[in-house]
């Protein structure tokens, strides 16, 4: 290299940035916390380490560059191409030795940091094997969990993990190894496998952070922690479960500045964002969000709740647990393990003087009497329930001893979400299907009236496309990237409410219903959403179960 480099090792790291004064470079003091795996490869590692540069930081228009010699002009020409190939400006900044091999660090991944941990792990028990004092080998544990190589592997797991978008993190004992799988869009993806002896020192590790009972292995815990991760506060809320090979770990990764979405975000289209806006409006009634675990149910609610955010309005939550903290709502974390219930807390809220209610779910005949009241005397009540489909809620609720006639003067909406993996918008390409497949979708629309179909923007009567990903680095090569949710929002209408009284809610005369007034199946939501290219018609074959084969298209 040139003088620079030879110089750097004879001026002390404090003067380091009067060098760069008199080079007119910026100066970086120290290596950040954390460097993106995007980031830190845009320059190979090869090229890092030979011609001592990494990248650290970008923006919208720079790429930040540390090295220790600014002046070298091979090394120069070299960031000149990088600069046109990324359509960034370059900055650089002159680095300390010590600084540079920190970056270069963050060039090792997680199977780098396994071995790590494995040589340390194996000298620690090795001494334990040789020590006169016969220390105890859960004490020589304890203390590796402290030390650097296990802390360090899971600060890459979880660093990883956020990158990656994943929504959970699973660490699991299998036979012989450990299993780390990441959650990415709804779907579990294998993504370390650690070694026996390494995966509880691991587990050790995450349960200090969550103040655990470390020794504590034969029942279930849960707790949290946060950490701070490119300036974004995180939480991880841990669950811990005993299994036959050991304990399994589960860490619900909850971004707390990303926060709620509003409701327009959330992909609801047509008829159903027009009664679901209506709906919220009104001063008393139950509106309710049904589906499976993970289909998003919360996070719509927390969206229909930030519309009515204000300073007029007194609203309170019940919450188990509380996800997101939204600023201006009142929101209440149940305990049952002291007796705060659902139940018991919507009796507390209800003398709280409160305009809107929402209570995390419906688990029981007393908490959904408790809610049916609320509704009937002047508050607007939002629920969840377990149901397959948004009609199915209504008999739920009349198993439960709801009385019919109750149901049907508090029951204002209910609603059905399902999640579907989104097309990545940067390999998207058209894709065939074949005639009997492309029919058997055609007929589950056909019965869609023009004006919820021009509300959508789609026209039948031009060319139809279905689109899929090819794969691409963006999306990992799955043709897939984010969620979007897809809906069937069935607002009560008078006619409903008489079969609900008469009728005790029969669900296939409420289909009727739902048909009669133009109301989208979840399925046929699905279907125009993939016609607008947003989402994969095999997506939603996955999410609803019709039952319908693709298996020519593959």
């Amino acid at each position: 290299m040139s003088d620079i480099k030879k110089t750097d090792n004879l001026i002390p790291e404090d003067d380091i940035a009067e060098k760069a004064a008199l080079l007119g470079v910026s100066y970086l003091a120290k290596a950040p916390k954390n460097v993106e795996s995007g980031v830190i490869n845009i320059i190979q590692e090869e090229v890092a380490r030979k011609n001592n540069i990494v990248a650290f930081d970008i923006t919208e228009d720079a790429i930040k560059i540390a090295m220790l010699d600014p002046q070298n002009i091979n090394t120069l020409n070299m960031l000149r191409f990088i600069a046109e190939k990324e359509k960034k400006e370059i900055i650089t900044y002159l680095v300390s030795k010590k600084t540079l091999n920190d970056l270069l660090a963050f060039y090792i991944g997680p199977e780098e940091f396994v071995q790590e941990a494995v040589k340390s792990f194996a000298e620690d028990v090795k001494f334990y094997e040789t020590s006169e004092k016969q220390e105890d080998l859960e004490k020589i544990k304890e203390q590796s969990i402290k030390e650097a190589p296990v802390a360090k592997l899971v600060e890459v797991i979880v660093s990883h993990a956020i990158e990656g978008r994943a929504s959970d993190i699973h660490i699991e004992p299998m036979d012989k190894e450990y299993r780390v799988r990441f959650r990415v869009d709804g779907i579990l993806h294998i993504s370390l496998i650690i070694p026996k002896e390494i995966g509880p020192v691991v587990i050790s590790r995450i349960k200090i952070l969550s103040n655990l009972k470390i020794d504590e292995r034969r029942k279930p815990q849960d707790g949290r922690f946060q950490l701070s991760h490119n300036g974004n506060r995180i939480d991880f809320r841990v669950s811990t479960l005993p299994v036959i090979e050991g304990e399994k770990i589960v860490m619900r990764i909850l971004d707390k500045d990303k926060g709620v979405g509003d409701v327009d975000q959330l992909g609801i289209m047509g008829l159903a964002l027009n009664d679901m806006q209506q709906s919220i409006k009104e001063t008393f009634g139950m509106i309710l969000m049904t589906g499976p675990t993970g289909s998003g149910k919360s996070t719509t609610l927390y969206g229909m709740l930030k519309i009515l955010n204000n300073e007029e309005r007194n609203i309170i939550t019940l919450e188990d647990p509380i996800e997101y903290n939204i600023e201006g709502l009142n929101q209440s974390q149940i305990k049952p393990e002291i007796g705060y219930t659902f139940a018991s807390g919507l009796r507390t809220i209800l003398r709280q003087d409160p305009n809107i209610i929402m209570v995390g779910e419906i688990r029981d005949a007393e908490t959904a009497e408790l809610a049916v009241h609320a509704a009937l005397t002047g508050h607007l009540m939002f629920s969840t329930l377990h149901t397959n489909t948004a009609i199915g809620a209504i008999s739920r609720l009349i198993d439960m001893g709801i009385e019919p006639f109750l149901l049907a003067s508090s029951l204002r909406l209910v609603m059905a979400q399902r999640l579907v993996r989104k097309v990545c918008e940067k390999c998207k390409v058209e894709v065939e299907l074949s005639e009997s497949i492309r029919a058997t979708i055609m007929k589950e629309i056909s019965n869609i009236s023009k004006k919820e179909l021009d509300k959508y923007g789609v026209d039948l009567a031009k060319k139809i496309s279905f689109w899929k990903g090819a794969g691409c680095d963006a999306c990992n090569g799955t043709g897939l990237s984010g969620r979007l949710a897809i809906f069937e929002v069935v607002r009560m209408t008078a006619p409903m409410k008489n079969v609900i009284i008469e009728k005790r809610g029969n669900e296939s005369l409420l289909n009727n219903e739902r048909d009669k007034l133009g109301i989208l199946t979840i399925r046929q939501d699905g279907i125009l959403k993939a016609l607008l290219g947003k989402t994969t018609i095999e997506e939603v074959e996955r999410v609803t179960e019709s039952g319908v084969s693709l298996e020519e298209n593959d």
